[in-house]
């Protein structure tokens, strides 16, 4: 009997020991995230004002490989969360070859998912992107999957057009998905992309079906249990979170978190934010590692347990990865030949167009004029009276009246040294204009004195919600309080030539107008913010509105050979302009830009004079419902006083 005993227990014994690892094993889901967002096709390295260089995706690539090897013990995935394109003379060949989507895959990427500068060439662009990288891929070309659940060309309805059909041929020719499931090391990780509201209102021109991203984030997650479910759930979140707000009210991936259960982390990109310390929100971990390749981020999870987060500067202490350098190298060959080719004098790269001998200061800041706001809004100037043909009337364009660049459009600045054709192009790199090719054109269009008024406000009172909003101007000026009320802030507005003459402003006369195409299409979300009080309309020269679909191709400025007046071939012309003040053969920057030059001027005084003058129609309804409150409130008050005396009266009747 005891023998028998003994042997079940031995039994057992072995039985339980059989079982361990496989308890182990499952106990054992530790996952390594390493990601980034908005790259904005930054292969190469920036200088910084400290004098040491930040990003470049050779040195990402000795990073990535390097903590694949550290961590080659848990599960790990590389993802991206949009905006890998658009910022960067490389997404000159962004239709044509792919470059940004394929080095991605150079770099071994898991997944990415599209930001709103995918959309920059609207839908046919991007299709073409697509299928570039669908035929890479089955010449052998290993790519990242791309997630998408609540972004799509429309199929019916009044947003339908033919380029959705093109646009989800494209999808279904790469494989875009909302999720994807990723199994290493014996765990399943589940990866889906969102882009948020904000991201859609800055693509005005996508052409896609915007779904919530709350109900897509439900739904996809729902789809996922019903498919077997993960141990891991991942998005990547082109939506955007506030550093600055950790209550999360004005942040987008915050309430996705808080609303939405079942994900672990939210990669999150847009706003290009630096989280130092993981949000953790409902269960869910929210990172963000800022913009163009300058950290590398790497999560490290056990289950819901934060094992570390760190943010990796990809800087020039960095090593760089040859194989990447050498594929950097083949694209930008690329690019010289198949889009510089066409600029007369600035066929290369790396050509010098100037040299600058001081740090020029960044757009972004505080709401204040910047040196580099004069400088791009003269090199608009510069661009309609020296490189312009004849208007679609065959007329020569008037000498504009301002120039206008918002912040938003800035993707750079210029360091002291030299400037490159490629600095000229990423500082002004968005977009494409109605011919195909990379770079927003500059376009002519008039406004009335009125609405010369509502752009003033724009920037004294949206761009403080809204710092992309932000206006630099050239020969527009105005004067705003900080105390007056929202979307009536200026006090008063004129205009100033290159002389110094100034003139006061008509409210039913038209002035000429040079800015960016992209400012001109972005009127419609300044409109939706303000709830419509602040509306400005383009006009031609007649002061006839112009209808073209919210393109405004039809005012965009050409050369006299019919091509467009790209926004960074005016910067790189003028910059060529200045004078060789040393004698090198190079330009020399103008002393005059190391300081900005006064257009608006901010006060905080509490002055009759500036809390009285220049009323427009805000201040005066907000002063009639003021009254009406008063005299509601002395009814009200009234009233009570009657009651009160007449059951004072009745009380001592009794």
């Amino acid at each position: 009997m005891k023998i028998k005993q003994i042997l079940s227990a031995i039994t057992a014994l072995v039985l339980l020991l059989s079982c361990l690892p496989a308890v182990c094993a499952e106990e054992e889901t530790e996952l390594t995230v390493l990601f980034t967002s908005d790259l904005h096709s930054h292969f190469l390295p920036v200088d910084t004002q400290d004098g040491g260089q930040s990003g470049g995706y050779a040195r990402l690539a000795s990073l990535l490989n390097e903590q694949r090897k550290k961590y080659s013990d848990s599960a790990i995935v590389t993802v991206d969360g949009g905006d890998f394109g658009m910022g960067s003379l490389f997404q000159t060949v962004f239709t044509t070859d792919a470059a940004e989507f394929r080095i991605l895959g150079q770099l071994g990427y898991d997944a990415t998912t599209f930001g709103n500068h995918e959309f920059d060439f609207r839908q046919a662009g991007l299709a073409e992107m697509l299928n570039a990288a669908a035929k890479a891929r089955s010449a052998g070309e290993t790519l990242p999957e791309i997630v998408q659940a609540n972004y799509w060309p429309d199929t019916d309805g009044d947003g339908y057009t033919e380029s959705d059909d093109i646009a989800r041929d494209a999808f279904e020719s790469y494989g875009v998905k909302e999720y994807t499931i990723i199994e290493r090391e014996g765990v399943k990780i589940a990866v889906f992309g969102l882009l948020g509201a904000d991201a859609d209102g800055d693509s005005p021109l996508s052409g896609m079906h915007y779904e919530d991203i709350e109900e897509a984030a439900k739904r996809v997650i729902d789809e996922i249990n019903a498919d077997g479910g993960a141990d891991y759930v991942i998005c990547l979140s082109h939506t955007g979170i506030d550093d600055n707000d950790m209550t999360g009210k004005s942040s987008e991936d915050y309430q996705l978190a808080k609303n939405v259960d079942g994900i672990d982390v939210i990669i999150s990109g847009h706003t290009h934010s630096t989280l130092t310390e993981p949000m953790y929100v409902n269960g869910t971990y929210i990172v963000c590692c800022g913009s163009y390749a300058e950290n590398l981020g790497v999560l490290r999870l056990n289950g819901d347990k934060l094992i570390d987060y760190e943010l990796i500067p990809v800087d020039e202490t960095v090593a760089e990865d040859k194989t990447t350098a050498g594929v950097i190298d083949s694209y930008k060959n690329l690019v010289s030949k198949s889009y510089l080719s066409q600029f007369e004098g600035m066929t290369d790269f790396d050509e010098i167009v100037a040299h600058i001998d001081f740090d020029m200061d960044s757009a972004y800041g505080e709401l204040a004029d910047k040196a580099l706001g004069n400088l791009l809004t003269e090199a608009y100037i510069y661009g309609i009276t020296e490189l312009a043909g004849t208007d679609s009337d065959g007329d020569e364009y008037t000498y504009p009246d301002a120039a206008f660049i918002p912040c938003g459009v800035i993707r750079g600045s210029f360091t002291e040294g030299d400037i490159t054709v490629s600095d000229a192009f990423d500082v002004l790199s968005l977009g494409v204009g109605a011919d195909g090719t990379a770079g927003y054109p500059i376009v002519s269009i008039y406004l009335t004195g009125k609405e010369l008024k509502l752009a003033a406000e724009i920037d004294a009172s949206i761009s403080p919600l809204m710092s992309i909003a932000q206006l630099y101007s050239t020969g527009l000026c105005w004067n705003w309080s900080t105390n007056r009320m929202l979307l009536n802030k200026v006090t008063r507005i004129w205009l100033t030539d290159s002389n110094g003459n100034t003139e006061d402003i008509e409210d039913n006369r038209l002035y000429h107008i040079v800015t960016g195409q992209n400012c001109v299409q972005m009127l419609g979300k300044v409109t939706t913010l303000s709830k419509g009080l602040i509306s400005v309309t383009p006009k031609d020269k007649n002061g006839n509105p112009i209808d073209d679909g919210g393109t405004y191709d039809s005012c965009i400025v050409h050369a006299a050979d019919g091509s467009e007046v790209k926004e960074w071939f005016a910067l790189a012309s003028y910059l060529m302009s200045f004078d060789d003040t040393d004698g090198d053969g190079v330009a020399d920057v103008p002393q005059s830009y190391r300081q900005p030059k006064t257009h608006k001027v901010s006060t905080t005084e509490l002055g009759i004079s500036e809390m009285l003058v220049n009323w427009n129609a805000v201040s005066w309804i907000a002063l009639a419902a003021a009254f009406i409150l008063i005299f509601v409130i002395i009814l009200i008050v009234t009233a009570i006083v009657k009651s009160a005396k007449k059951k004072a009266h009745s009380r001592s009747k009794n």
